[in-house]
C-alpha cells in the first residue's frame, strides 16, 4: 500500500484519519479553555473567554450555598424523574409536568429527539443554516438525511419560511430543526410563524431550540409585541428545547429542558439514561428556575451590555456586526479575502478567545462570534480588535495600572479592622511608600475635624496619622452619625446633608456612591498604595444589595482582601469559613487570605484549624495576631466602651492613691475618645456609669458628648442622674464636654428639629447657661490659651449648639476660655475653686481633645490629687500621643503577619515582614 504524509500510515488508514480530523473540526465547539490556554501558552484562568456565550453576570450568588446543601444527598442515587426540577420548570414556563422532561444539557436532548424522529419514520431533517453544529451531527447519527436551508447575510440570516414550506411540500414530512435565537447568528423566528407551519404540516416534527431565548427582553410577551415563545402555546408536533446552563452560567452542571405534548415527552424520557441528572444539578436547577430577581437582572443587564458592545464594535472600520438579541454577537471582517484566524491568534496572544465560525455551514472564515461579557471585559475586547484592524490608527492601549490596594474586611464589627488598617498603613509608610487610608462609609459618632474644618471618622484620622498625612475627608467620604434608633445624620465629604432613615438613605445611595468613587479615585491617584477598611461583615446578606463599603468597594478599587476574625470572642473558624462561603464567586476571588486577631495563648495549638480553614476556603491564614491591650489607640465606635467597662470591673477595690473618675454614659455617646488620655494615666480609674447606683463618690465626673443631646439629657434626668450629680459633695469636680456641657446648663432648645422631636428640654441646672441648636454646624480646629492658668490647649469643635450665659438664682457663671473671635468655648461656675485653681468645680467646654494636652491634663489630675490630700504624681509623667502606639502596632504586625506575601499580592517590593 502507498504511504503518505500523514504519519506514514497506509493510504486508506490515512484517509480515514483525515476524514475523522475534518469531522472533528466541523463539529468543534468554543469554550475549551484548556486547549485555548495550551495554544496561547497561558494558564486557563488567564484567558478571557469570549468563545463561550455564558451569562455575563456569572452564576447566582447562592450557588455555593445550594451545592453545599446538596452535598449531603450525594450518598444516595438522584431522583430519576428530577421531580423538583421538573416542577420548577413547569412553574416557570406555565406547563403541566407531563409536558416537560429534564436532560443532561440540551446536548443530551438533541440526539434523543433525532432518534425519536427516526423511529417515527421521518427519514430526513431540514436545518436552516448556519446552525448549532451538533444538530447536523446528531441528525446524521440518527440516520436522517440532512437537507440544509441556507440563510444569508443579506436577510440577516432570517430563515426563508416560504422556501421551508416548499421543501416540505416537495419532499414530504421531515424533522425541522429551528432555533430562536439562532446560534451563531442571533436571528429569531416569531412564534406565530412556527405555529402556522406546524399546523400546516402536522406529519412533520418541528424542534425549536430556545436555549438563548431567556436572554431576549420581552420575548415571552407575545400579546405585548414580543416575538413569543413556544414553551407553552405550541401545536402537538412541536418540541421546544431550553438550555439552563447558559442563562444561569452553570455549564459545568449540564442542565436542559424539553417541552412537548405528553406522548412525545414520554417517548423522549424512555430514550434518556437512568439517573441522567445528578443531585447537584437538580437542586441548583430548581432554585435557578425560581430566582425571578436574578432572571430579571440578567435580561436587563445583558441587554445593556450587548447594546454597548455592539455600538463600540461598529465604530471599528472593516468590521460588520450583525444584530443580536441574546448574549453574543456574530461579526464579519469585511475586507476581501481576510480570514478571522489572524485576529483569533492575535487576541489569544493577548489573553482573549473568540469563536471562529468557519465550521458553521453557510459561514466562511471571515466570520467570528463574541460573547457579551462585563463592561471592562468588553472594552478590552474592543481595544484588541481595534488594534488589530490597523485602519483606526489607534495607539496601542496600555492598561492603566490602578493604585495597588489592600482591604481589611471582617467577620463582624469589633474584629479589629480599624486597628489593623492603621498598623498596615504605618508599615507601608515605614517601608517608604506613599500610602493613604480609605473607608467608604463609616457609621460612628466618634469623629474628627480636618484642618479645613470638615468632618470624618475618628478611625480614619488615626489611620491618616499612621501614614503621616493630615486628615482628609476623601479618606471617609460618607459618615453616618446615628441620632436615634432609626435615623442618622448623613455627612458627605465632611458636610452634613441631612438626617435620614434607612429608606431615605437607600434612595440617596446612588449619590453617596458617586461621592465615594470620586473621592477614592482622586485620593488613590496621589499615592503609591491604598489601604481600605470595610465595615461590619461583607456577608450581611440583608445589607448586601445596598453595599458601598465592603465588596462593592473592593471591586471598584481592585483591592486584595484580607478577612479578619476576632478569635477572642470564639467561633472564629466558623465565622471565617462561613463568611467566605456566603461571598459571591467573584468576591471570593478578591480574598487573598485570612487573619486571626486578638489571640491569647500558644499559637502552635492552632495548626489543625489553620489547615482546615485552608482546605475549606483555599486561602491561607496570613497571621495570628496576639491581643494587643496596651495600644491606647482611639476606638472607632462605642464597642470600645465595653472594654473600658470590663477593665473597670476587673480592677477590684480602689487604691486610695488612685483617682476615681466616673463617666456618665449617654445612650448616643459621641467622641468618647476624649477619655483615652485619662485612661492611659497610671493613677486614674475610669468607671462607666449608666444609673445612680453606679455613681458612688467619685473624685470627678465627666459627661461626654452625645449625638442626640435632648433625648439623652431627658433619659439621664429621668434616671435620676441630674439630681445625683447635684447632690455630690463639694470636692467632686464635674466636667461636661460638648453635649455634656449643654446638658449641665438650664435648658437646650432644638427649634429646627435637628436631633429630636422635642423642641426644648430642661437641663441639669448645674451651670447658668442655655443652648440653642442651630442649622449650621460648627466644625473647626482651635488652639488657645486659658487666661486663668496660662496653659495652652488645642482641639476641635463639632456641634450645632450656640451657648450663652443666663441669669439663674444662686448661680454665677464665668467664661473660662474663648477663641480669637471671642467666641466662648468653655464655661464654669464663678466659685472659690475658680479663684484658687483657674478651673471651676463645675465646668464644661466645646473643645474635644482638651485632655490630650499633657500640661492641662496633668494639672487637672494634680488638682484632684490635692483635694484628696495626695501629692502630684512624680515625674516622669506619661505623655499622650499616638506615634509610639502606632510604631508598637506596626512592629507587632511585622512579627505576626506574613507581610512578604501581602506585598507580593499587591505587586510591591519586598517588605521587612515576618518572611521578608
Amino acid at each position: 500500500m502507498r504511504q503518505n504524509i500523514l504519519g506514514g500510515l497506509p493510504q486508506d488508514m490515512a484517509s480515514t484519519k483525515a476524514s475523522q480530523h475534518a469531522a472533528a473540526d466541523r463539529y468543534a465547539h468554543g469554550g475549551n479553555l484548556r486547549k485555548l490556554a495550551e495554544r496561547a501558552g497561558k494558564r486557563p484562568e488567564d484567558i478571557l473567554d469570549f468563545s463561550a456565550s455564558i451569562n455575563p453576570l456569572g452564576p447566582p450568588s447562592w450557588l455555593a450555598e445550594e451545592v453545599a446543601r446538596a452535598l449531603a444527598e450525594v450518598v444516595h442515587y438522584p431522583d430519576p424523574e428530577a421531580s423538583e426540577l421538573t416542577l420548577a420548570a413547569c412553574e416557570r414556563y406555565k406547563v403541566w409536568p407531563t409536558q416537560a422532561v429534564a436532560g443532561n444539557g440540551v446536548s443530551e436532548l438533541i440526539p434523543a429527539v433525532c432518534n425519536l424522529a427516526a423511529r417515527m419514520g421521518l427519514g430526513r431533517a431540514v436545518i436552516p443554516v448556519p446552525a448549532y453544529v451538533d444538530v447536523d451531527r446528531c441528525c446524521r447519527l440518527a440516520g436522517l438525511a440532512v437537507e440544509p436551508l441556507p440563510c444569508t447575510a443579506q436577510t440577516l440570516f432570517a430563515p426563508d419560511l416560504e422556501r421551508l414550506a416548499a421543501m416540505l411540500n416537495s419532499g414530504g414530512p421531515a424533522l425541522v430543526m429551528l432555533a430562536s435565537p439562532n446560534n451563531p447568528t442571533g436571528a429569531c423566528i416569531p412564534a406565530r410563524h412556527v405555529r402556522d407551519l406546524a399546523r400546516a404540516y402536522p406529519k412533520s416534527l418541528f424542534v425549536v431550540d430556545e436555549s438563548f431565548a431567556d436572554f431576549v427582553p420581552g420575548m415571552e410577551d407575545e400579546a405585548g409585541g414580543g416575538l413569543g415563545r413556544l414553551t407553552r402555546l405550541r401545536p402537538d408536533n412541536v418540541v421546544v428545547l431550553v438550555s439552563m446552563t447558559k442563562f444561569y452560567a452553570v455549564p459545568g452542571l449540564r442542565l436542559g429542558l424539553a417541552f412537548a405534548q405528553p406522548e412525545i415527552i414520554e417517548r423522549l424520557r424512555r430514550r434518556l439514561p437512568a439517573w441522567n441528572l445528578g443531585t447537584l444539578a437538580q437542586r441548583v436547577g430548581a432554585r435557578c428556575l425560581r430566582d425571578a430577581e436574578y432572571q430579571a437582572r440578567t435580561v436587563a443587564e445583558t441587554a445593556r451590555l450587548r447594546e454597548g458592545l455592539t455600538a463600540e464594535l461598529r465604530e471599528i472600520p472593516g468590521l460588520r456586526v450583525f444584530p443580536g438579541s441574546a448574549n453574543f454577537l456574530l461579526c464579519r471582517l469585511d475586507r476581501v479575502g481576510m480570514s478571522a484566524m489572524p485576529l483569533f491568534e492575535r487576541l489569544l496572544g493577548e489573553g482573549m478567545a473568540i469563536r471562529l465560525c468557519a465550521n458553521f455551514e453557510g459561514l466562511d472564515d471571515s466570520y467570528f462570534r463574541v460573547a457579551v461579557r462585563t463592561d471592562e471585559e468588553n472594552a478590552r475586547l474592543v481595544g484588541g480588535i481595534a488594534r488589530f484592524s490597523g485602519i483606526t490608527k489607534a495607539p496601542p492601549q496600555q492598561k492603566v495600572r490602578r493604585t495597588p490596594a489592600l482591604m481589611i474586611q471582617g467577620t463582624c464589627s469589633g474584629a479589629g479592622k480599624s486597628v489593623l488598617t492603621a498598623g498596615l498603613c504605618r508599615i507601608l509608610f515605614q517601608d517608604g511608600y506613599s500610602v493613604a487610608p480609605f473607608k467608604a462609609q463609616n457609621m460612628s459618632n466618634n469623629s474628627a475635624v480636618t484642618p479645613d474644618g470638615l468632618e470624618l471618622g475618628r478611625a480614619q484620622a488615626t489611620q491618616a496619622q499612621a501614614c503621616r498625612l493630615g486628615a482628609d475627608v476623601r479618606m471617609n467620604p460618607v459618615l453616618l452619625k446615628p441620632t436615634g434608633e432609626t435615623g442618622s445624620q448623613v455627612v458627605i465629604l465632611g458636610k452634613p446633608v441631612g438626617v435620614m432613615n434607612v429608606q431615605e438613605y437607600h434612595a440617596y445611595k446612588p449619590q453617596a456612591w458617586r461621592a465615594v468613587t470620586q473621592a477614592y479615585d482622586s485620593l488613590a491617584a496621589e499615592h503609591d498604595v491604598m489601604v481600605l477598611e470595610g465595615a461590619g461583615s461583607p456577608a450581611e446578606v440583608n445589607l448586601k444589595a445596598h453595599d458601598i463599603v465592603n465588596m462593592r468597594m473592593a471591586r471598584h478599587a481592585d483591592a486584595k482582601v484580607i478577612l479578619v476574625g476576632d478569635i477572642d470572642r470564639g467561633g472564629v473558624f466558623a465565622s471565617l469559613a462561613g463568611t467566605f462561603d456566603i461571598l459571591d464567586p467573584d468576591e471570593r476571588g478578591l480574598v487573598i487570605g485570612h487573619a486571626l486577631n486578638k489571640f491569647r495563648g500558644d499559637a502552635s495549638i492552632l495548626g489543625p484549624a489553620l489547615e482546615f480553614l485552608y482546605q475549606r476556603t483555599g486561602r491561607p491564614v496570613l497571621g495570628t495576631i496576639p491581643h494587643l491591650g496596651d495600644l491606647a489607640l482611639p476606638e472607632e465606635d462605642s464597642l470600645g466602651l465595653g472594654q473600658l467597662r470590663q477593665q473597670a470591673a476587673s480592677s477590684g477595690e480602689l487604691d486610695a492613691a488612685i483617682l476615681d473618675i466616673a463617666v456618665i454614659v449617654p445612650g448616643r455617646i459621641a467622641n468618647f475618645n476624649d477619655l483615652d488620655p485619662l485612661r492611659a494615666e497610671p493613677d486614674v480609674r475610669l468607671r462607666l456609669v449608666r444609673d445612680t447606683r453606679e455613681l458612688g463618690s467619685p473624685d470627678a465626673v465627666i459627661l461626654p458628648g452625645s449625638k442626640n443631646t435632648i433625648d439623652d439629657m431627658r433619659e439621664l434626668r429621668g434616671a435620676g442622674l441630674a439630681a445625683a450629680l447635684r447632690s455630690l459633695p463639694e470636692p467632686c469636680r464635674i466636667v461636661g464636654i460638648c453635649a455634656g456641657l449643654q446638658m449641665l446648663g438650664l435648658r437646650v432648645e432644638d427649634p429646627h428639629g435637628l436631633e429630636s422631636g422635642c423642641l426644648c428640654a430642661d437641663g441639669f441646672g448645674l451651670l447658668p447657661i442655655a443652648t440653642v441648636l442651630e442649622r449650621e454646624k460648627t466644625l473647626t480646629r482651635v488652639r488657645l490659651t486659658l487666661p486663668r492658668t496660662g496653659q495652652t490647649v488645642s482641639g476641635y469643635e463639632i456641634h450645632h449648639g450656640q451657648t450663652e450665659l443666663e441669669d439663674a438664682p444662686g448661680l454665677r457663671a464665668a467664661i473660662l476660655a474663648a477663641d480669637a473671635q471671642d467666641r466662648p468655648l468653655a464655661f464654669g461656675l464663678d466659685d472659690a475653686a475658680l479663684k484658687q485653681t483657674g478651673l471651676s468645680r463645675i465646668w464644661g467646654t466645646y473643645l474635644h481633645g482638651i485632655f490630650d494636652e499633657d500640661e492641662f491634663r496633668h494639672g487637672f489630675l494634680d488638682g484632684l490629687r490635692s483635694l484628696k490630700g495626695l501629692p502630684p504624681l512624680a515625674a516622669p509623667r506619661p505623655r499622650f500621643g499616638l506615634e509610639p502606639a502606632l510604631d508598637r502596632l506596626a512592629e507587632a504586625l511585622r512579627q505576626h503577619l506574613d507581610i512578604k506575601r501581602i506585598y507580593q499580592a499587591l505587586g510591591l517590593g519586598k517588605g521587612r515582614g515576618l518572611l521578608g
